[in-house]
């Protein structure tokens, strides 16, 4: 059982001994594009904030005020272990190298169902902001969404880049919209903002307790979760030593401010409670100008899904490859998910995560959106552990980005992250916990009978360079 609990130095191999290693191709800019727009500022805006508002009323904005705090922590554990392992595997490059190959692979599968899911989920919402002009089903635009998103993801990361760049200047454009017309429509002062009230059932006003905001906080943490994308374009950013840990920071401190400023506007801005809790942006937007603006704004956010569709299939691929190149399945399946195209994306990977996300968009999703956010606290908190061990043994000299307040940071981290874990729905905590469980039965028959040829991680030998 020593293979479990303790780190995966032996399993480690060098990708130039074989395996296919991703094209360097973009810098800190283009980085921070692509991550941001995984965050997709205005559709997470538009499509998981009324649903805060809904529980959380007048609430929301300092839960997600909340949440962006926590998430710089969660942010220096992954510029720190981003510029250590840089790696296309992400999370689980970075936990089985420094908490051994179970919590590894339990990361890996955490992070592969927050990639899978989240995407056809989002875009199933398109057909919503799509309606001033069309009346379009939902499921069929979802997929036509992940289907477009998956051909945009076989192209080269460059052209991503630039493409996922126009798209979010207009995401970015409809945020300030909703900013700008939430203050100058203030009905309450900034004082509402720590009022605690949601709206009753009953047309009265329920208080929002502590345990609430607490319980919100998954969804919270989800809010700005994108900015961990960096870490799996490590192998394609450019000096990645430096340049990971610049653009997960840099996303972080960008969305927070794009997501959390309308926020604070719709809020001081809605005609009373109810409104607020109903969590109607459109509806409040063309109340306060006109059909045509909120056309706009409803025709930004189609795009801005549009856009967050593209670099979720982009990150789910590079995640995939990751796994096949580290001989996480049967043989004949990892030669088919490791191969690259003619552009330098894995394409066959990228196939294997959009063609699915099409069909799930068909699939009702509601309880496991639940799910993601369970399994986005359990990663963060699987990668705050293995911060806990960033600073010893042949890591301890190594080069890379070092976190303030270590060893501090991480096990705060940790301590949040399991109360907050510990006040999530039993319904979500039982699907999570059985698809881990369904996933440490995987590794006990069959990845770890075979550790001397499955689990290898692989990471490149060309980042040495310098800070």
């Amino acid at each position: 059982m020593t293979d479990t609990l303790t780190p995966a130095e032996g399993a480690v191999v060098e990708a130039s001994d074989g395996p296919q290693k991703l094209k360097r191709s973009i810098g800190v800019v283009g980085g921070t594009l692509l991550t941001l727009s995984c965050v997709t500022p205005a559709s997470t805006l538009f499509v998981v904030v009324p649903d805060l508002f809904g529980s959380l009323g007048t609430a929301t904005a300092l839960t997600i005020a909340i949440g962006s705090l926590l998430c710089i922590a969660v942010a220096f554990c992954y510029s720190e272990l981003g510029t250590l392992i840089p790696s296309a595997g992400g999370e689980y490059a970075m936990v089985s190298t420094l908490s051994g190959r179970l919590a590894g692979w339990l990361v890996f599968v955490l992070s592969l169902l927050v990639v899978m899911v989240v995407p056809p989920v989002i875009a199933m919402g398109t057909a919503d902001y799509l309606a001033p002009i069309a009346d379009l089903d939902p499921s069929m635009t979802g997929a036509a969404v992940m289907l477009l998103a998956t051909l945009a993801g076989l192209l080269d990361l460059r052209a991503n880049a630039w493409i996922t760049g126009v798209f979010l200047v207009l995401e970015v454009i409809a945020a300030a919209v909703v900013a700008v017309l939430g203050f100058a429509h203030a009905e309450r002062g900034p004082g509402s903002l720590l009022s605690m009230e949601v709206a009753g059932t009953n047309g009265g006003t329920d208080p929002v307790t502590a345990l609430l905001i607490v319980s919100g906080l998954a969804i919270a943490l989800f809010v700005t979760q994108g900015f961990s994308t960096a870490v799996y374009l490590s192998e394609e950013l450019e000096n990645p030593r430096r340049n990971v840990a610049r653009t997960v920071l840099a996303t972080l401190a960008i969305s927070a401010v794009i997501i959390l400023v309308p926020v604070v506007a719709i809020t001081l801005g809605a005609s009373d409670l109810g409104e607020l809790t109903g969590g109607d942006i459109g509806t409040m937007v063309t109340a306060w100008s006109n059909s045509a603006v909120g056309t706009f704004v409803s025709l930004c956010v189609a795009l801005a899904i549009i856009n967050a569709g593209i670099v979720m299939v982009i990150q789910n691929s590079r995640v995939l490859f990751a796994s096949a190149r580290d001989k996480a399945w049967p043989e004949p399946v990892n030669n088919v998910l490791a191969k690259l195209g003619r552009f330098g994306s894995p394409w066959v990977s990228t196939l294997a995560v959009g063609v699915p996300g099409a069909v799930l968009c068909f699939v009702n999703l509601d309880t496991l959106y639940g799910v993601t956010g369970v399994s986005v606290t359990g990663m963060y908190l699987l990668v705050a552990v293995a911060a806990l061990s960033s600073r010893r043994g042949p890591h301890k000299h190594t080069r890379a980005w070092r976190m303030p307040l270590w060893p501090a940071m991480p096990v705060l981290l940790i301590a949040v992250l399991l109360y907050v874990l510990s006040q999530q729905e039993t319904t979500y905590l039982l699907w999570t916990g059985g698809i881990v469980a369904v996933a440490t039965v995987y590794w006990a028959l069959y990845l770890r009978p075979r550790r001397d040829t499955r689990w290898l991680v692989s990471i490149p030998t060309d980042e040495q360079a310098p800070l």
